[in-house]
């Protein structure tokens, strides 16, 4: 995919404040620390866009990032970091189960797994709620480049297998340092797009 444009949009709480251009919407959730951030700006071949940080928790809102005035992508508030408040936790499971549930534009949901670390029993809830809601889904496996590229397959396995994917979704191994899986995972975007 060539990216001509790509700009951040707002940071969005509640639904009066989403985009209403009726662009289609690729959201990203995953746990803090997964790489989403890194992901975006490879996706659209920028530096830092998105913007990434050392200190996990930083996304607290639904970020849009609009891309070629055609798309947006759509960063959650990553889950499972443990210095947010419990009311924090709530709040931002709340605003995410609003727009997963209710935002038409909603073309196809990434879920982001780290290749170093078995899914989380919060990846596991996240991918079993947005099966029961009949969420369009892809699994991005990031961070290949921190494995050695013998172990990949079993990794990969091991997403599988724990996340107990279903086999029409598709998982697609990432790396935001080698670049590997972008043209694979746009294609994949631009197939959701397109239904």
């Amino acid at each position: 995919m060539k990216i001509t444009q790509a700009e951040f949009i707002i940071s969005a709480v509640k639904p009066h404040q989403y985009p209403e251009d009726a662009l289609p919407e690729i959201a990203l959730a995953g746990r803090s620390n997964v790489g989403k951030s890194s992901l975006i700006n490879k996706l659209i071949l920028r530096k830092n866009l998105a913007r990434t940080s050392s200190q996990p928790g930083k996304t607290q809102q639904l970020n849009y990032y609009r891309v070629n005035d055609a798309i947006y992508l759509v960063d959650f508030p990553g889950y499972g970091y443990a210095k947010v408040s419990k009311t924090q936790r709530v709040l931002f499971g709340e605003m995410i189960e609003r727009y997963i549930q209710g935002r038409e534009q909603l073309k196809l949901q990434l879920l982001v797994i780290d290749i170093r670390h078995e899914p989380s029993e919060q990846d596991q809830q996240m991918y079993k709620w947005l099966k029961h809601y009949e969420i369009p889904t892809c699994i991005v496996v990031t961070k290949a480049d921190k494995i050695p590229k013998s172990k990949w397959d079993k990794h990969m396995k091991m997403v599988k297998k724990t996340l107990e994917t279903d086999p029409r979704d598709s998982v697609v191994l990432f790396s935001s340092e080698l670049g590997i899986g972008r043209e694979q995972l746009w294609d994949i975007i631009n197939e959701a797009i397109a239904t």
